[in-house]
């Protein structure tokens, strides 16, 4: 879906989907040579991280395995609830493996900091955060988050993933969703 199709839903775009597809490139080129020889597993967080992982695996110059978890902290709402519940867990063992968590967006950061603390408690040679987008001004809490895409504003935003009750996730490009939408 074309943000053109739907822009009475829109306030404005943020990243198209060329911008995205530029950078993921960038950031697997570095996740590629930071983890060279090292026993590597990127962990994505359904749903929203499908389409970074896809394409961020894509761009990778030789191949990573993947495995997903999935956690609930906003329901239906437009703000995360700092409430976490694992709905689906790591089908791998991580012991000993360099784990990447890969994200569609931090905003309040409390979500992450848990999914970060628990998979820490499982003994992996380490774990590092790599994120399409970030809401600095929504931080809750301080995540280490060694690559980041884009900082965007303290703003609603879908597509690429990123949904408004289910909806909005096949979006290409990432803009800010009207109040009217969801108000």
């Amino acid at each position: 879906m074309d943000a053109k199709d739907i822009e009475a839903d829109l306030i404005r775009v943020h990243c198209t989907e060329e911008q995205i597809q530029t950078r993921l490139g960038e950031l697997a080129v570095e996740v590629w040579d930071h983890y060279e020889g090292k026993d590597l597993l990127l962990v994505g967080v359904l749903k929203g991280a499908v389409m970074v992982m896809a394409d961020l695996m894509r761009h990778l110059p030789g191949s990573a395995p993947m495995d997903w978890m999935a956690v609930s902290s906003y329901g239906s709402g437009t703000k995360s609830s700092g409430v976490v519940r694992i709905l689906k867990d790591l089908d791998a063992d991580i012991t000993g493996k360099h784990v990447l968590i890969v994200e569609d967006i931090i905003d309040s950061g409390l979500t992450l900091s848990w999914i970060r603390a628990n998979l820490s408690s499982r003994n992996p040679a380490s774990v590092e955060i790599l994120t399409l987008l970030r809401k600095p001004d929504a931080a809750k809490v301080e995540i280490d988050t060694r690559w980041v895409g884009f900082d965007i504003p303290n703003e609603f935003v879908v597509g690429y993933g990123l949904d408004y009750d289910e909806g909005y996730r096949n979006l290409r490009d990432v803009a800010t969703l009207a109040p009217h939408v969801y108000s």
